[in-house]
């Protein structure tokens, strides 16, 4: 996943929003916010939500983290 800084994705928003690379935004080295393309066929959106909370509540319950304490590992992960 590449990582950008928000200034630059809002400089170059249009080209970011057409690939198809996940990316991690980033305020001052932290990050604050992610971009997931989806396909433009909702169903197909519909079901990478889906893996994504399934993913999200697996990791939850193996490692006993809270939702927060999860949010605040991936803003410190690079």
């Amino acid at each position: 996943m590449k990582h950008v800084g928000v200034r630059e994705f809002r400089d170059h928003a249009t080209q970011y929003l057409a690939t198809s690379e996940p990316l991690a935004i980033e305020r001052h080295g932290r990050v604050i916010g992610f971009y997931f393309p989806v396909k433009p066929d909702k169903h197909e959106a519909r079901r990478a939500l889906a893996r994504l909370d399934t993913t999200v509540d697996e990791i939850l319950q193996r490692t006993g983290m809270t939702e927060d304490e999860l949010v605040e590992a991936l803003g410190d992960s690079r």
